[in-house]
């Protein structure tokens, strides 16, 4: 085994492979950009080291640099994590140049599965069922639309190089096709700098469900059953569980045997994941592999009570599988929900801001969260904007459901918008509970899911009204001979009003040469206010009101 490594990520993955590498006493070795210096996996690891600025192509993209540090520290492994280099086989292979073992997959396995034609040629080779379609070098565009007429309507068109849902188009119809292609190849030439496409037929009422597979330097491939992962948007998956409720037991053995012989057709090494998209016919086929750990890996966790991180470590020392397929049993059932900054309503877009409160449920053997941040911590625009993973087991499903929903009610989280709330309303759609999933869930249930804004709370107004009163003192020169003055009016006091819905909320306010205490009937508005981080208005005597709106108003912002 290792006696120290270095984590070639940060945030969340790297605080995780952090919590396992303690546990089994080895050294740890961070990296950071000039924007996570404070961070939280740099607190926790044994030693950090600064990569450079905080654009990704600066810091944690820079081979040579993490290739360098950890040559320099000692280090005698380095774990990629997810995203970033985790999935670049000539990172793997100069971190295997540099005679540093890479705790992932071979370079030549990274690179057979990377691109989407060549992986599909090469699994309908081993008898792994693809989709059926277009996978081809001509890249002529009127022969593709040849090639989508052939296969039918609907159909896919996607990336060669894609991953993530970028580069991917569905075609409801012939005359939408060429339009669409070159909405996919524009998307995946800046996405990926490889426009080619192929074209697959589109799988009616899709379940997206993934296979844990493992393998090792013996010979040994195992898998470590499945995760429902249909619950998306934007083609990226919000909540996976395990098991799914889709499958059957001779169904899982089935995609359990065709995800191990994928795995062996590459002679697999480390964590992988097989991706199957199953139709509502039962069928199933391949879609592609993920050549390093995936994000929702805990459900797998929860429920086979294995520490994948520690089986990624033992394999890249060289250890066998520590467990054969019939040693491997399940208990349980587990569902995963990400917790991200970002804004459902204006098409999951991701929010940025400081995250002033952060409260979350404490854990439990049926409880987990896996997060990379704290209250306080930024959430920049640099990188994911995932906050935290939370985790619920059950003995059965209603029971993972049930600790699942309570501990969404318990977290509570302000300072920069997030998705928190449509997970609770995902969590307590009946739909949901009832195991009726599949990819089109989201839009399916969209008015449900997405309901559209009602009024802002009386809270929020005044919490507005108190925060412009502060930032009006704050824009008065120290020295002004207003400041002075007794705040004595001809008129009516100032006031400023905030117009939501059928409501208004108004406030008044005069100088004093004292600062009596906030009114009570303010009160609520100051907690909110200080627990949104926002400044509060006690530097004056202030009146709090709220009537019915003029119907001709419109929402107005302060005067």
């Amino acid at each position: 085994m290792f006696g120290k490594i270095l984590i070639a990520n940060r945030g969340e993955i790297a605080c995780r492979i952090i919590r396992t590498c303690r546990r089994l006493a080895i050294r740890t070795v961070a990296v950071y950009s000039e924007a996570d210096a404070q961070a939280l996996h740099v607190e926790r690891a044994d030693e950090a080291w600064c990569l450079g600025g905080p654009r990704p192509a600066d810091s944690y993209l820079r081979a040579d640099r993490l290739i360098a540090i950890a040559e320099a520290s000692g280090a005698e492994a380095i774990h990629p994590g997810y995203g970033f280099l985790s999935e670049n086989e000539d990172f793997a292979r100069a971190v295997e140049a540099a005679g540093l073992a890479f705790i992932g997959p071979t370079p030549e396995a990274i690179e057979a599965m990377g691109l989407k034609d060549r992986a599909k040629a090469l699994l309908e080779k081993a008898g792994v069922p693809v989709v059926p379609g277009y996978h081809g070098e001509n890249q002529d565009a009127d022969f593709l639309a040849t090639q989508a007429s052939r296969l039918g309507f609907p159909l896919l068109v996607k990336a060669v190089a894609g991953g993530g849902g970028k580069g991917m188009r569905l075609v409801a119809e012939a005359g939408e096709f060429h339009p669409q292609l070159e909405a996919a190849r524009r998307e995946a030439k800046g996405a990926f700098g490889d426009d080619r496409v192929l074209l697959e037929r589109y799988v009616t009422g899709p379940h997206h469900i993934e296979f844990q597979v493992f393998g090792d330097t013996h010979g040994n491939c195992v898998h470590l059953f499945e995760r429902e992962c249909s619950i998306q948007r934007r083609h990226q998956k919000v909540l996976e569980e395990t098991p799914s409720p889709f499958l059957d037991e001779a169904l899982r053995a089935r995609m359990g045997e065709a995800a191990v012989a994928a795995a062996r057709a590459i002679g697999y090494r480390g964590a992988g994941t097989i991706e199957f998209i199953v139709g509502e016919d039962r069928r199933f086929y391949f879609m592609e592999m993920n050549t390093r750990l995936q994000v929702e890996h805990p459900v797998t966790e929860m429920i086979t009570g294995e520490d994948l991180v520690e089986w990624q470590l033992r394999v890249a020392a060289g250890e066998p599988l520590p467990l054969a397929q019939e040693q491997l049993l399940t208990a349980g059932h587990a569902i995963e929900v990400r917790l991200c900054a970002e804004n459902p309503a204006n098409g999951f877009l991701p929010e940025t801001g400081r995250l002033a409160v952060l409260r979350t449920p404490e854990e439990a053997d049926e409880l987990r969260l896996d997060t990379g941040v704290r209250q306080g911590d930024a959430v920049s625009v640099f990188y994911d904007s995932m906050i935290a993973k939370l985790v619920a087991w059950g003995g059965d499903r209603p029971e993972a459901i049930r600790r699942l929903s309570g501990a969404l009610a318990d977290t509570e989280i302000l300072g920069v918008g997030t998705n928190l709330a449509f997970l609770e309303r995902v969590v307590a759609h009946p739909a949901f509970r009832a195991g009726h999933t599949d990819t089109g869930f989201i839009e399916r249930h969209r008015d449900d899911l997405l309901p559209p804004a009602g009024e802002v709370p009386l809270e929020a107004l005044v919490a507005c009204a108190a925060r412009v009163h502060r930032d009006e003192r704050a824009a008065t020169p120290g020295d002004s001979p207003w400041e002075d003055a007794s705040g004595w009016r001809l008129n009516r006091p100032a006031c400023a009003r905030w117009n939501s819905g059928a409501r208004t909320a108004s406030r008044s306010w005069c100088r004093r040469r004292s600062t009596p205490a906030m009114p009570a009937s303010a009160s609520r508005a100051r907690r909110t206010a200080c627990a949104s981080g926002l400044p509060t208005a006690t530097a004056c005597r202030s009146s709090w009101t709220t009537r019915p709106s003029s119907p001709a108003s419109p929402a107005t912002a302060p005067r």
